[in-house]
């Protein structure tokens, strides 16, 4: 994954090159910066490698020896100020041991690398004054010519006055032709070294189009690669500028460089342009180099800047904290007056709500007792043609039995009178009725004794036998969903004692699968079933 991100990185800011995405490569170089322990675990793994080979080397292997003690330098030369020193001095040392001369004219020019990194340029010509170039071989002369002309031209730009800078920039010049005398053709470092050369004799502005050429048509590492973008991005201005100074501070963390001056470049232009909080984030990632590597004069420099930088930052700080809290009390002043507005609105419609309910509720009352009143004028209804129809007959049974009566009595016949009462069968008169009874009731109620015995233990269930339609407690319980509660009546009609009916009704409650409230309230909701014809049609047979 980190392998991944790296390339990507690569990638992105090769793409953004001559493009005017700044924006992006802003947000780059913050998300490099947030992982720039990752590119620093990388360098110190490579550190540890070598040290660990150095550690293996066998003591007669000096060649070996110094061969890593240089590639340490040269981990250490951009990273950290004394662990190069360090490795300088046993460079030193070491070629000391082995008395091999141009390794220690070698030694010393990387000394003096390091020193005039860190300012010290009085003791960078020291060690310059001690080397014969003469018995360098061709790599240690470009370094050490690189370095003569680096120090006149920090002595230029150190005294910058009309009488000896000239002549140090002169001398400069020299050692830079002699040393790109010595470069590969079309080289990296031939091309670096002539884009510093005054692009007409006479001038001090380089000839810049080289770090162009680097730059854009060359293959280079991260670390070159933030070199000549931080070069050339100082002979630039406005977007390109910071374009190419942004690139070069995205390499230079992923090259683990701390000795740069690209970053706070970049703090430095965002600070031009008033934005404050980049420019601080920035500056003090600048401090944190200096101060890792070891550079003080950098670090004087940064602190200086970094010092105005965090005085408008705080005044910043306090203006957003003033707009803030205006912002606060404008949002509070609202949310206040529009809880207020909620409260009143809520309270209202709460009322509004409970009336609602109260509506609800009592429509479905009346809904349930329109129900009930409909179901109970159906029971009406039908009951009332039906003893209609039972009286009627009944009515013709006793005018019949009146003039039998009559006559018999005309004719003195009074034998034949008690012949015709015990004719009347008064039992099986009320079996009929009852029968009858038990039939209109079915026609309203069909899944009235299926729905009753659910409620009981499957041994408890009343089923009637025989030729019954209903047996005598399935009748009570008719009756009662009926509307016919009071024990009284329904002993009256079904002649038995009051007691008998209570006992029944309560030796069935208890055989419920239910409550007895529970059981009540389900015969009660056994629903009508309107079927008109056919219960005109039971009501009238007989």
């Amino acid at each position: 994954m980190k392998i991944f991100y790296t390339l990507l990185l690569s990638f992105w800011a090769v793409a953004a090159y001559g493009s005017d995405g700044n924006a992006r490569l802003m947000e780059l170089l913050k998300n490099t910066l947030a992982n720039k322990d990752y590119f620093d675990r990388q360098k110190e793994k490579r550190v540890l490698s070598l040290q660990q080979q150095v550690k293996e080397c066998q003591p007669q292997d000096l060649e070996r020896k110094y061969g890593l003690y240089s590639r340490l330098f040269e981990e250490y030369r951009s990273y950290q100020y004394d662990s190069a020193y360090v490795y300088t001095q046993k460079l030193i040392k070491l070629s000391l041991i082995m008395k091999d001369v141009p390794k220690q004219y070698d030694s010393k020019i990387k000394l003096g690398i390091i020193l005039i990194s860190s300012g010290m340029f009085k003791e960078t010509l020291d060690c310059l004054n001690e080397v014969d170039p003469k018995a360098l071989n061709r790599n240690s002369k470009l370094c050490y010519y690189r370095l003569k002309c680096s120090y006149y031209v920090y002595l230029a730009n150190y005294n910058n006055d009309k009488y000896y800078s000239k002549g140090y920039r002169e001398i400069a010049q020299k050692y830079l032709d002699t040393a790109i005398s010595l470069t590969d053709r079309d080289s990296f470092e031939q091309l670096m070294y002539k884009a510093e050369l005054p692009d007409t004799a006479g001038q001090q502005t380089p000839n810049y189009r080289y770090y162009e050429l680097l730059l854009y048509h060359h293959k280079l590492s991260a670390h070159q690669t933030a070199m000549i973008a931080s070069a050339l991005g100082d002979y630039n201005q406005g977007g390109k500028r910071m374009e190419l100074l942004l690139i070069a501070a995205i390499n230079d963390i992923r090259s683990s460089t701390k000795e740069t001056n690209a970053i706070f470049k970049v703090g430095c232009e965002l600070y031009k342009g008033r934005r404050v909080k980049d420019a601080y984030l920035f500056m003090q990632e600048a401090l944190n180099n200096a101060e890792f590597y070891g550079s003080r004069l950098h670090k004087i420099e940064i602190s200086s800047v970094l010092a105005d930088i965090a005085a408008n930052k705080i005044l910043l700080a306090e203006n957003e904290k003033n707009k803030f809290l205006v912002y606060l009390l404008s949002s509070l002043t609202a949310i206040v007056v529009i809880t207020s507005i909620s409260f009143i609105v809520f309270i209202q419609l709460k009322r509004l709500r409970v009336k609602e309910l109260i509506i609800a509720d009592k429509n479905k009352q009346l809904e349930k007792n329109n129900l009930r009143l409909a179901e109970d004028a159906r029971i009406k209804e039908v009951y009332i043609g039906y003893f209609f129809n039972v009286y009627a007959e009944y009515i013709v049974k006793l005018e019949k039995l009146k003039r039998n009566v009559e006559r018999k009595i005309k004719t003195e016949k009074y034998g034949d009178i008690l012949k015709l009462l015990g004719n009347v069968d008064i039992k099986k008169e009320r079996d009929e009725l009852f029968r009858t009874f038990d039939r209109v009731f079915l026609l309203m109620f069909p899944d009235f004794i299926t729905l009753f015995n659910a409620l009981l233990k499957p041994e408890d269930q009343i089923w009637p036998k025989g030729d019954e339609v209903l047996n005598p407690h399935l009748r009570i319980f008719a009756l009662l969903r009926l509307g016919i509660s009071d024990n009284e009546t329904i002993a009256k009609i079904l002649e038995y004692t009051v007691s008998t009916i209570y006992t029944y009704k309560i030796r069935i409650k208890s055989k419920a699968i239910v409550g007895p409230d529970e059981f009540i309230n389900r015969i009660m909701g056994i629903q009508v079933i309107d079927n008109t014809s056919t219960t005109s049609t039971g009501a009238g047979a007989r």
